[in-house]
């Protein structure tokens, strides 16, 4: 793979919906931000590739016409809760292929309250044959379908290995400790264990409230740009892409008749495979990591897919300590989306941007001391799993 660097990223404080500027106001800031962090000007970005999923066509174009209009190629992305990470992907490959030199992700969302719905209701869904295996294998219909789809997840787990569910409350008040360190995250008041067990039931047995990341609205973008590129302009070249893959749904999704494969285990334990391979590293070398947890069960079944513990071994890493600071990898050093947030266009691009400081040294508190390897997962179901290393050089 030929050298592909992350020169400048930005992102603006997560907040929750209501509370926030207009979609084109918060993309446009988050733009800035990466391009100022860069020391870019937008007019030598030759691409951008925007994402966001619940917007009308063209709304990357109204974002970033309040940035510049220079006339370049302006791609709309939207990849369900990879989005972000999609975008990053397409600017990745549109620079190391050589097409364009510099080139611009960016993600924003303008979410509403509440649980995740259709807006197009007079056709047929695009999670209707996942709809179809979840009730088939949870039931359960008076819980949202969201919940039910990670839930039953989570409760494969249970179902098979006995995981209890004091270890998803623990996951959740590992990330509310994260959380507190970290300026732009939503949630930053620390929540305890028993505290996440108390909370409002959502599914008994399963769920509890603060086990699920919340509607929020924010924006992140980054710069990426080849090694010509950053050296004639004498850009930060302290973190490159080293690899990355991306993924979609095999029949294994619904043959398997597992909710854990429903929501993507094997899309991305595959992605994590090809990573590691291209790079020629292993999970065991990776020292900070950024994944996709929408709920403490995800996070839970995600340590398995991308190799952290054997499988069937994730409630002993929680336990032990090793998904945080002083254990094996810390995980999630932002708050990831339990605690900072996730606005669902912006995710990827959230935790690109947590990785780029670990490894550049500057995410302060929250610092993971020595990061070298950071890798990134960001999933959707539908499906899509993007799975990123970044190395510091």
């Amino acid at each position: 793979m030929s050298n592909v660097y992350i020169v400048g990223v930005g992102m603006i404080p997560f907040a929750k919906p209501g509370k926030h500027a207009p979609y084109h106001e918060m993309a446009a800031v988050a733009t800035r931000a990466a391009l100022a962090d860069a020391g870019v000007d937008y007019n030598q970005v030759q691409q951008a590739y925007v994402g966001y999923v619940y917007g009308d066509s063209t709304a990357g174009q109204r974002a970033l016409y309040e940035v510049g209009m220079s006339g370049i190629p302006i791609v709309n992305v939207n990849n369900n809760c990879s989005t972000g990470s999609t975008a990053l992907f397409l600017a990745r490959q549109a620079v190391q292929s050589g097409a364009v030199e510099c080139a611009l992700a960016l993600g924003f969302e303008h979410m509403n309250p509440g649980a995740l719905g259709a807006v197009f209701a007079d056709r047929p869904s695009p999670f209707d044959r996942f709809d179809s295996a979840t009730e088939e294998l949870v039931g359960n219909g008076d819980i949202p379908l969201a919940l039910r789809y990670f839930g039953g997840a989570g409760k494969a787990h249970m179902d098979q290995y006995g995981t209890k569910l004091s270890t998803f409350a623990k996951i959740r008040a590992k990330a509310s400790r994260h959380a507190a360190n970290n300026p732009v995250a939503l949630f930053r008041n620390v929540v305890s264990e028993e505290e996440v067990m108390a909370a409002p039931v959502m599914w008994p047995g399963v769920m509890t409230r603060l086990m699920a990341c919340p509607p929020t609205c924010g924006a992140a973008a980054a710069i990426i740009c080849s090694e010509a590129f950053a050296k004639a302009h004498n850009l930060d070249r302290s973190v490159r892409v080293k690899a990355q893959a991306m993924t979609t749904d095999t029949a294994a999704t619904f043959e398997a008749r597992d909710m854990r494969e429903v929501v993507g285990f094997s899309m991305a334990k595959e992605a994590a495979r090809r990573v590691y391979e291209q790079a020629g590293v292993g999970p065991q070398d990776i020292d900070v990591v950024e994944l996709h947890d929408c709920f403490a069960h995800n996070e839970l079944i995600s340590y398995e897919s991308l190799g952290l513990c054997p499988e069937g071994g994730a409630e002993k890493f929680v336990v032990d300590g090793d998904n945080t600071y002083g254990g094996a990898v810390v995980t999630n050093p932002s708050g990831g989306l339990l605690s900072k947030g996730h606005p669902l266009g912006a995710t990827g691009l959230a935790q690109c941007t947590e990785l780029v400081q670990q490894l550049r040294g500057t995410a302060e508190a929250r610092q993971v001391q020595g990061a070298r390897l950071a890798l990134q997962h960001n999933l959707g179901l539908g499906g899509a799993c993007v799975v990123t290393l970044y190395e510091r050089v």
